[in-house]
């Protein structure tokens, strides 16, 4: 998962630059650059551009800024008053606590259900299929190192490296609150818990990147399945023609009304969202049972809400402002989103335990692997498979970024799935972890 509700700290280091409203403007003109560069219909960059994703490049380059230390998405140490303290840019709580779920209303307006059911089967195999990935790719991982590196995946009592790696089995296949409930029932070590949270941020943010280069190959490698993405092409069909029927110039009036739809159910979405999380936290049948323990969550609340508040929407006459832009404004929030998923990656960071973060990358090379297999025998489009296993991985923050990179209409596919996740992560997580034990432990 790319987010966590409580991040421990991996840099000590503070960056270059720490002001939060610079990095916001580096984070724009970043973006600016992308989309101006892929714009041209001539020389290097449109080449470029037809192999690599301006997508992929709009979360690279931040990293890139992190990377040489001028910016950074993570926590670092400051001295004050004599005392050493934790800072860290607050850009990524902002743009996902505040424009995603805007994003997400804005951009399910136009959503047309009948044609989302029509999809079929094969979005929910390909996302229990990812889950499956994950499940299994666990003990294999540890059987793995563990041959030629027992001592990485050893340990004993609370410091067992199964136990923390239990917390990335919650991660990958729930969330932040499957991946904090892990953390409570194996009572991993918590110095060392930085260590987990190092291989989740490394190796997430590596397999969303191949996933985003592979969206510019999408066309080929359905070919190459077999597939039939005939619904989705109908999907975006209905939404794009109902578009091209409302659409008209927005005025300044549109463009307000559009940001009070948007920032007024967010402001709806985290009202209830709190009030919602502190009831379950209230309810020890809840709060104590592993299973149910995403409820807890505000941010699993906070984007159900969102996408409901959004569906809800679109069964009246304000689905009318998709002719004015509101799926593409809901579209700017989401890359400045991208953006700031991107400042979080440290590429150096690969070299810090390069074999727990081996353990990681197996994990996610048996989980994507298991995928292709499934894809290719089903015949499922790159589509399922792109948005199943980020549903998997990187959960509601980033499954509607690469949904929507396919196309708006789909953003809330990629939504379902990652609600979805929730539901499963823990169950998945508990089932994946006994078997990384009795790997580790035989």
């Amino acid at each position: 998962m790319i987010f966590l509700a409580e991040e421990p700290t991996i840099k000590v280091l503070p960056p270059i630059i720490t002001d939060d409203t610079i990095v916001f403007g580096l984070l724009l003109i970043c973006l600016a650059l992308v989309f101006y560069s892929s714009s041209l219909k001539q020389g290097f960059w449109s080449k470029f551009y037809k192999v690599v994703p301006a997508l992929l490049m709009c979360y690279l380059l931040p990293s890139i800024l992190s990377t040489f230390g001028i910016i950074s998405g993570e926590a670092w140490d400051v001295v004050k008053d004599g005392q050493v303290v934790k800072e860290k840019s607050n850009l990524y709580f902002m743009a996902s606590r505040y424009l995603l779920p805007a994003a997400l209303v804005l951009m399910t307006l136009s959503i047309d259900l009948k044609a989302v059911f029509n999809l079929g089967p094969k979005a929910l195999i390909m996302f229990l299929t990812g889950t499956v990935g994950i499940v299994i790719g666990g003990p294999i991982a540890i059987l793995i190192v563990g041959s030629f590196s027992p001592e990485t995946v050893g340990g004993d009592g609370f410091d067992a490296a199964w136990r923390g790696l239990s917390t990335l089995a919650g991660s990958w296949i729930g969330g932040g609150a499957n991946q904090t409930a892990m953390l409570e029932v194996y009572k991993f070590n918590p110095s060392k818990y930085g260590g987990m949270v190092l291989v989740d941020i490394v190796v997430a943010n590596l397999w969303m990147g191949i996933l985003l280069f592979g969206i510019g190959k999408a066309a080929k490698i359905d070919r190459w399945f077999g597939a039939d993405s005939r619904a989705i092409e109908d999907l975006k069909k209905r939404v794009s023609d109902y578009t091209e029927s409302v659409k008209r110039e927005a005025t300044f009036t549109d463009m307000m009304v559009m940001l009070g739809i948007g920032f007024g159910a967010v402001a709806i979405a985290h009202f209830g969202a709190n009030h919602l999380s502190e009831v379950m936290n209230t309810i020890d049948g809840v709060a104590k049972n592993i299973y149910l323990s995403f409820l807890t969550s505000q941010f699993f609340w906070m984007i159900s809400i969102a996408t409901l508040l959004g569906v809800i929407l679109s069964y009246t006459p304000i689905k009318a402002y998709e002719g004015t832009g509101a799926s593409r404004l809901g579209s700017i929030f989401i890359y400045i989103l991208v953006a700031s998923i991107g400042m979080k990656m440290d590429l150096t960071q690969v070299v810090e335990n390069p074999l727990l973060i081996l353990v990681g990358i197996i994990w996610m090379s048996i989980h994507a692997g298991l995928l292709i297999l499934v894809a290719k025998i089903t015949k499922s489009p790159y589509f399922f498979l792109a948005v199943g296993s980020q549903a998997n991985v990187g959960g509601a923050a980033s499954a509607p970024i690469v949904a929507s990179e396919f196309h708006p209409s789909l953003t809330s596919v990629g939504v379902l799935l990652a609600v979805f996740g929730y539901v499963v992560g823990t169950v998945g997580a508990i089932a994946c972890t006994v078997l990384m034990q009795m790997i580790a432990t035989s």
